[in-house]
């Protein structure tokens, strides 16, 4: 639900009154909240809301308890600022604004609030938050630099101590309007103003790492459910199956610096569409039971948050709880993960990208890996071929990439090289 923020009217007793001399109008004011209307305009917005981690937090709030009331100005306009303002500023030059921040102190202390003019949908592209190699700290492999997203900026990892708001299309007009007026009104007594009360319960409560938060009950955890299912379905109650297991992956959720605006449609939540999609085709296909192998289909939450999910579902299995019954972890043979192929672009044609990826503890595992990897790739290339269709198109990824890009699938590798899992292969697409 997008969040409200108030863009107020400041004006002098003086001018109210004198505002409202003409006939007829000093009697449409009949209550408070008609003098309220009068004053306020509520204009929809966006927030950066906080979030906290055991080490501090990141995200957006309002520095203190109050509310925040600050006149409006436009970036390019805030070369030197002498005072408490709201800096109205475009998606182009966010990064830019907020690099200043990091680098300015006596800048920094006197923003009291950003407005970000939105844009449409295609004209985002090349706008990211995110770092250039997301979740690096959970890659198997060394080359950490490697730049997965190169236009990340990282902006959603920082904290900032004020309050950000990206803007509706319309409340960006009237903004917009709004710093004009003042920017015309410089040497008057007079300005329209922002007043933002995005007020966290943590910065109220003085709550400032999430266990500290956790414990005094002003915040929420992370995450929620992951869910698995599998075809044929699994009868917990027979001895297990010693059926190789292919298990088939996806995320449900994603991070953003504006959470409420930004769901995921494109990434990952095409992946989650995609495999449920497949999970329907393959539900009524005849003789599934027969399969020579296990079908297990996963849906992961918290992943864009450390791998939430899906570390949680490889402890589970390693402690076989409950809620894996029937799933043996050493029969595990292939796991394939559907990401963001909700993006797939070049120049009108729709190309997926196969990372595929084996294990090398012994020659007899790495053969059995990538005899496992090949046959999956064989399958998608056997899967384009019958769309007999041009338009979309399969091809491996870029031998010279380091490994496997941000995915569930590291949580997956790093368990292998440590444990039973030993002779899967993974592909993510």
């Amino acid at each position: 639900m997008a969040a409200k923020l108030l863009c107020a009217f400041l004006l002098v007793i003086t001018q109210l009154r004198l505002s409202f001399s003409a006939p007829g109008e000093v009697n449409s004011l009949q209550s408070v909240p008609d003098l309220e209307k009068s004053m306020y305009i509520v204009v929809d917005g966006y927030p950066c809301v906080r979030l906290l981690n055991l080490s501090g937090q990141i995200g957006c709030s309002n520095p203190g308890p109050g509310k925040v009331v600050a006149p409006i100005i436009r970036f390019k306009f805030a070369n030197k600022l002498v005072r408490s303002s709201t800096i109205l500023v475009s998606l182009d030059e966010f990064n830019s604004l907020l690099l200043r921040v990091s680098n300015d102190s006596n800048f920094a202390r006197n923003i009291a609030g950003v407005l970000v003019e939105s844009r449409t949908q295609n004209e985002l592209e090349g706008f990211s938050p995110d770092k250039k190699f997301p979740q690096a700290e959970f890659a198997p492999y060394a080359s950490k630099n490697y730049q997965w997203n190169p236009t990340g900026s990282g902006i959603m990892w920082n904290s900032y101590n004020f309050p950000v708001f990206l803007l509706s299309q319309s409340s960006t007009s009237t903004l917009q309007q709004v710093a004009i007026k003042n920017e015309k009104n410089k040497k008057a007594y007079t300005a329209d103003v922002a007043e933002f009360d995005l007020v966290m319960q943590t910065t109220k409560a003085g709550t400032r790492d999430s266990e500290s938060c956790l414990k005094e009950a002003t915040c929420l955890p992370l995450g929620g459910y992951s869910v698995w299912s599998a075809l044929p379905p699994i009868n917990i109650l027979s001895p297990e199956s010693s059926k190789p297991i292919i298990l088939a992956i996806a995320s449900m959720d994603s991070a953003s610096f504006f959470r409420d605006k930004s769901l995921g449609a494109d990434s990952p939540i095409s992946g989650l569409i995609s495999l449920m999609a497949a999970v329907d085709a393959l539900s009524r296909v005849d003789g599934v039971n027969d399969l020579a192998k296990q079908l297990v289909f996963v849906v992961f939450t918290g992943e864009a948050w450390g791998y939430l999910g899906s570390r949680r579902f490889l402890l589970e299995l390693d402690q076989r709880s409950d809620a894996v019954n029937g799933l043996n972890k050493s029969l595990i043979e292939t796991v394939m993960e559907i990401g963001s192929v909700g993006k797939g672009f070049d120049q009108g044609v729709k190309t997926f990208f196969a990372h595929t990826t084996g294990v090398k503890h012994s020659s007899l595992v790495d053969l059995k890996a990538s005899s496992a990897t090949n046959e999956s790739v064989t399958a998608l290339q056997l899967a384009q071929d019958s769309l007999k269709t041009e338009s979309i198109k399969i091809s491996t990824a870029n031998a010279s990439n380091p490994g496997l890009p941000p995915s569930s699938l590291m949580a997956f590798l790093r368990k292998i090289k440590a444990s039973s899992l030993a002779e899967s292969s993974l592909g993510v697409i």
